[in-house]
């Protein structure tokens, strides 16, 4: 059977709620109707706290889509109206964290003017589907190419991104000849919500690491039917994905990431006290290892610290108040030079950036996506190679480094790190977030990344 022609089994199930559930269950519902696959006369309705209780052992693929109660989104801003705001940091910049007047400036247009509505229609506007694995359900968009031959692609996003992070990546993959590309660059994309993220189920259990993520990745490509495909990831993607590509996952070709675990071991042995330098190092190297030395006594990774510790503790006070939800958020390095939508033609926008930390808040889940840090705990940082284990990696390993980046690895240490690089680049423009803030480039960096790795015709 060919992928084009490939129909997902459907489970016809009804879900009656009455009105209390239907209150218990504000967050994260998500709402399908069968008429899309060739069915009459019925809907689905499928909730996070209810979809856990389908069998481990189903293996069917559900259409699913998003609708969150107006009694959610009312709450929302009730809380937004109420919030009790501390006082103003005491320094002109951002080292204290979050500036009160710019978040005050932006939660306030979260209260009044945004609109979650049209964050939903995008997200409905795609193939969205939920499939249980290994217990836990598995919430991904997936787009099918309409060109011949086209590469599978599965693409994780990170923390505190989620799928909406990735989605005008999926025009430019999808459909090249329309982004300055060939038909012969052509992606199928599959974009799931790790576990405890997003509409994705929240694991009620311990284990849920970046080993055990991308085993279910794998198993998720095999259920859609590839037999060979690639993987992409930054932020918790790479670790992920690379764990994919340590685990031979069958049919995996190789994988694209955009921060590597290049730290080599004489380097992250001296990071903790701040240095000295080790000698030896190249002037590119030396500019870099200053650059991790100056952001540790900034304590850029402060955040990092603390969810990998007591993932629990930051998640009362980013669960209970929209307004701590939003700080935390924009702590990461990541948004140190986002400009909080005051340039309204650059990405992420303003509501893309709420689109966000919205999708968290209705979802619940500032608790449970902080808690992948703690599992990941033992195995220390994502960007050391011994921690990640990149000398057990054989299959192809394709880099791109964007220059506003929270990390930018040499090309020396890369090579060190990942025996099989098959591709490396330094691109003039983008950061943490590239997908968001550079769509096109990135998704050229994608096809010039796997290129050699595609099937000759």
């Amino acid at each position: 059977m060919t992928l084009d022609k490939l129909q997902y089994p459907v489970r016809t199930r009804t879900t009656r709620v009455g009105a209390a559930t239907a209150a218990a269950l504000a967050f994260g519902l998500g709402v399908f109707s069968s008429s899309d696959y060739g069915q009459t006369n019925e809907s689905f309705v499928i909730a996070q706290a209810s979809t856990q209780r389908a069998a481990a052992e189903d293996q069917s693929i559900r259409p699913f889509k998003v609708h969150v109660p107006q009694s959610a989104l009312d709450d929302l801003r009730r809380r937004i109206r109420a919030t009790r705001w501390p006082d103003k940091e005491t320094v002109a910049d951002q080292s204290q964290g979050t500036q009160l007047a710019k978040l005050q400036q932006l939660v306030q247009y979260w209260g009044s003017g945004y609109d979650w509505r049209k964050a939903e229609a995008k997200l409905n506007a795609l193939p969205g589907y939920m499939t249980n694995i290994d217990g836990v359900d598995i919430q991904f968009i997936h787009v099918r190419s309409r060109h011949k031959n086209a590469l599978p692609v599965i693409i994780t996003h990170g923390w505190p991104g989620s799928v909406i992070e990735q989605l005008k990546i999926i025009a430019p993959l999808t459909d090249p000849t329309a982004h300055g590309g060939g038909a012969e660059d052509a992606f199928d994309v599959v974009i799931p919500s790790v576990p405890g993220y997003g509409f994705s189920d929240k694991p009620t259990g311990t284990g849920w690491d970046p080993e055990r993520i991308a085993r279910a990745w794998a198993e998720l490509m095999k259920r859609l039917g590839y037999t060979r495909y690639v993987a992409q990831g930054g932020d918790w993607g790479t670790p992920i994905s690379s764990a994919m590509a340590r685990q031979a996952a069958a049919g995996l070709l190789g994988i694209h990431i955009n921060l590597p675990a290049t730290v080599p071991p004489e380097v992250a042995a001296v990071l903790p006290m701040g240095g000295p330098a080790p000698e030896g190092l190249s002037e590119k190297e030396r500019a870099v290892f200053d650059a991790l030395v100056a952001s540790g006594k900034k304590g850029n990774l402060a955040y990092f610290t603390m969810m990998t510790a007591r993932p629990q503790t930051v998640g009362y006070g980013a669960t209970d108040s929209p307004a701590g939800l939003a700080a935390w958020v924009l702590v990461h390095p990541g948004f140190a030079q986002w400009t909080y939508g005051a340039e309204p033609e650059k990405s992420p926008t303003k509501d893309d950036v709420l689109d966000d930390i919205t999708l968290y808040w209705l979802t619940n889940t500032a608790a449970s996506a902080a808690r992948l840090y703690w599992e990941n705990g033992a195995r220390g940082s994502v960007v050391v190679a011994a921690a990640q284990k990149t000398g057990e990696i054989s299959l192809p390993v394709a880099i791109t480094v964007f220059p506003e980046d929270v990390y930018r690895p040499p090309e020396t240490w890369a090579r060190r790190a990942y025996r099989n690089l098959i591709y490396f680049n330094e691109v003039d423009r983008g950061g943490h977030f590239a997908a968001w803030e550079q769509p096109e480039l990135f998704a050229a960096e994608l096809r010039a990344a796997f290129k050699s790795l595609r099937p000759t015709q």
